[in-house]
């Protein structure tokens, strides 16, 4: 492999974990990223030269670290140099050598508590870790709440702003402080996770490395934070990735649950989950994740779409409501409804959705697909078109065009 796909590969893989670990030095935002964007610059000019170095990741972050300490300078003089600014290029300086692996990923860790510090509001916590921790592009972020990418926007900068000025510390809270965070710490791996399982848009379905590192993300939590919902959304990441492979074909396209051939499900994986679970369900107490994990450990057991426990999934849903309720779990147990009783008896339970979740495209598709269900094929096509209208994954829009054509032949 040649120097330049090198660092286009490292740039892709591990620029996040390289501003991390620049930012929890630094303690600015803008700041960090200017430096590690000029330490992938410099590495274009020198490695074809000098050779890729033993450690690029190393390098990368003591090359970002004297970027920033450059930029420190030239902002002032030394005459003035403010006392923030000269705390951290001692900072800087007192951390120049290189860093292990297991400290690169501690700053990960570091830099998602920080972005859901509880003096930030949980929204805008939760979008500045997609954006800055995760490098999720603000219109993924904006799908995933189903809002506006300029309201996503306003947040991320609201965030770094605040804690630029509050000088919140990079650092891993203790015992007391951990709870307050751990929620929207959460949040953030499963919306990851969701990006990389199911892409919020784009001409890919599933991106690897998203959900890749949501879970390594999930295992560090699990170790910080051990209790029924970081065990829960572990169980949970794992049942899901176990089936990743069988989600599509080989053109690309989507494959539904009850068509996928489940001998392609890791069963290492789906195994490992259900320990993780198990832990789950014996803490107090038992919460979202923990909940939908198990209703995807029932998928998980049947050896077949027709031998699926829909009145179990169907109890699960019911305890879902009553924890976390939301329109997206209505729809969802409607779906599980359908199953178990008919297409019929589920339809009534979507028109109180009509409203909360019009811009949704799986509520329209969901729709189309009870009506197509029940025989009513132009009612279906119209639920379909406004499904394919939202949607903005290229999958999901073959999948929808194939379905509304099948109604209109």
């Amino acid at each position: 492999m040649d120097t330049a796909a090198i660092i286009s590969d490292l740039y892709r893989d591990q620029h996040r974990r390289v501003l991390a670990t620049v930012l929890s030095l630094i303690g600015d935002f803008d700041l960090a990223e200017d430096a590690v964007q000029e330490a992938f610059l410099a590495a274009t000019t020198q490695w074809p030269g000098a050779g890729v170095p033993a450690n690029p990741v190393a390098w990368l972050v003591s090359t970002a670290r004297f970027k920033a300490i450059d930029a420190i300078r030239r902002r002032t003089t030394q005459r003035d140099l403010e006392p923030l600014l000269a705390q951290r290029i001692a900072a800087v300086h007192a951390a120049n050598g290189a860093r292990s692996e297991r400290e690169i990923a501690d700053d990960q860790l570091r830099m998602i508590l920080t972005c859901c510090h509880p003096a930030l509001d949980v929204q805008v916590q939760v979008a500045l870790t997609l954006r800055e921790v995760c490098g999720l592009t603000t219109e993924a972020i904006a799908a995933a709440f189903l809002t506006a990418p300029a309201t996503l926007a306003q947040r991320i900068v609201r965030g770094k702003a605040k804690i630029r000025d509050a000088r919140i510390p990079f650092a891993i809270p203790g015992p007391d402080e951990l709870p307050a965070r751990i929620d929207a710490v959460l949040t953030v791996c499963y919306l990851v996770f969701n990006e990389g399982y199911s892409a919020s848009s784009g001409a890919e379905h599933l991106r690897q490395d998203l959900s890749r590192e949501a879970i390594r993300l999930g295992r560090l939590l699990a170790d910080l934070h051990p209790d029924a919902e970081t065990f829960g959304l572990l169980a949970l990441m794992l049942f899901h990735d176990a089936r990743r492979v069988a989600r599509t074909d080989a053109a690309g396209d989507l494959v539904l649950l009850s068509d996928q051939d489940r001998g392609r499900w890791d069963r290492e994986r789906i195994a490992e989950a259900r320990g993780w679970l198990a832990r789950a369900l014996a803490a107090e107490p038992v919460g979202p994740y923990a909940i939908q994990a198990a209703i995807i450990a029932l998928h998980a057991a049947a050896p077949s779409a027709e031998a699926t426990d829909w009145a179990g999934i169907v109890g699960w849903y019911d305890a879902l409501m009553q924890a976390s309720p939301s329109p997206v779990v209505a729809l969802n147990r409607a779906v599980a409804i359908a199953m178990r009783e008919g297409p019929a008896v589920a339809l009534p339970l979507l028109d109180g959705l009509a409203t909360p979740l019009a811009t949704y495209h799986l509520y329209h598709a969901t729709r189309g697909d009870l009506l197509r269900r029940c025989g009513r094929g132009a009612e279906a096509a119209a639920a379909y078109r406004q499904a394919l209208a939202l949607a903005q994954q290229e999958p999901e829009r073959r999948f929808l065009a194939r379905r509304l054509g099948e109604i209109e032949v």
